[in-house]
């Protein structure tokens, strides 16, 4: 939380975020996707993250890698119609 008040203390147009959930507990993970909910009204946010839950709370685009290729780009809402064809993708079996 502290990294993502410094970030926005300089008012940015765009926040980047590369794993913000990693190694949190699982509350900590909730209420930084509460605050990434709020924000994303008011700026753009770039978000590489593997907690597919937190992702998808922010999310209004995803493009999902595997490997380094792009094996889906579209709306969030495209994305978890078609969940099921890409679990092999997310890890889940």
């Amino acid at each position: 939380m502290l990294a993502i008040g410094r970030a926005l203390m300089t008012n940015p147009s765009v926040l980047l975020m590369d794993e913000p959930s990693e190694g949190l507990a699982p509350q900590i993970v909730r209420e930084v996707g509460e605050v990434l909910e709020q924000l994303k009204s008011q700026i753009a946010i770039l978000l590489v993250e593997q907690n597919l839950g937190l992702a998808m709370k922010v999310a209004d685009d995803v493009v999902l890698l595997n490997t380094g290729r792009v094996v889906f780009a579209g709306s969030g809402a495209d994305f978890r119609q078609q969940q099921a064809q890409l679990q092999s993708h997310l890890g889940i079996t």
